[in-house]
């Protein structure tokens, strides 16, 4: 399980990369210079390519009930992970890579890790059935044509706000499985408290769900040294995606990033 926060699109990220002329000091597409705005861009793009690729969970942690961002950048990862392969697939040696190649070869491509949804920093109207009920369907409207796997298989049928009654509560109005957590404002102190308890109290209640999640299998079984030696190489595909580096084109011509000098 992995989180994706929006520290890296955080603009303090973006000055610490910049130098004076607005060029990246971290390199991102093979040594390409970039300026720094669209360096930045590409590195949460990467990351969450790599990210989708290689965990069972991905965290998108987003604040308050209307940043959709984070969304955003999920939809533009799962846009641009074609050609990144199921990490049960990559082996050590050229001949198992070449032999897995044949027999994987329709399958190599379908893994992609399951996302849960965090919305933080939330006030005490943000927990009403209602307002639950509208996110979800925003949520499940949003990715309804992405291959991550979000939305109604999740959530039990309230069909409308209008349909909830006003004694339901929102845990009433998601299965076992949740995909969307909903965490308040945290006090300094962490001594006030919601409908479910305290800040932390409800910080544990979502650990404590997404780790009772089944894992999502990959296409072979896979021991943990082999992830890592998986997941080295599939970040160094990323790095070289020519999918990634023909966005990256597009990006430049759009006029929305600072040019290179």
């Amino acid at each position: 399980m992995s989180e994706l926060y929006s520290l890296t699109l955080s603009p303090s990220v973006l000055i610490d990369m910049m130098r004076p002329d607005g060029s990246s000091t971290i390199p991102v597409l093979n040594g390409e210079p970039l300026s720094a705005d669209l360096a930045h861009e590409l590195m949460g793009i990467q990351i969450g390519v790599f990210l989708a690729s290689v965990c069972n969970i991905v965290l998108v942690v987003s604040e308050g009930m209307n940043d959709l961002s984070m969304w955003e950048l999920m939809l533009t990862v799962d846009l641009l992970k074609h050609g990144i392969p199921d990490p049960s697939v990559l082996t050590s040696s050229a001949s198992q890579d070449k032999e897995n190649k044949n027999e994987d070869q329709t399958g190599c491509e379908d893994y992609i890790s399951d996302l849960c949804f965090v919305h933080t920093r939330l006030q005490g109207q943000d927990f009403s059935p209602s307002k639950f009920m509208l996110l979800r369907r925003t949520l499940e409207k949003h990715f309804n044509s992405s291959t991550f796997r979000v939305g109604s298989s999740n959530a039990t049928g309230h069909a409308s706000d209008s349909l909830v009654p006003s004694s339901t509560k929102v845990e009433d109005l998601t299965s076992s499985r949740q995909d969307i957590f909903l965490l308040p404002l945290r006090g300094h102190d962490d001594s006030t408290k919601f409908e479910y308890g305290t800040y932390s109290c409800m910080l544990g209640m979502i650990r404590d769900q997404i780790l009772s999640w089944p894992a999502r299998s990959f296409s072979k079984n896979l021991s943990e040294r082999d992830w890592l030696r998986s997941s080295a190489r599939i970040w160094d595909m990323v790095k070289k995606s020519p999918v990634i580096s023909e966005y990256c084109k597009a990006l430049q011509s759009s006029g929305w990033f600072r040019k290179q000098p």
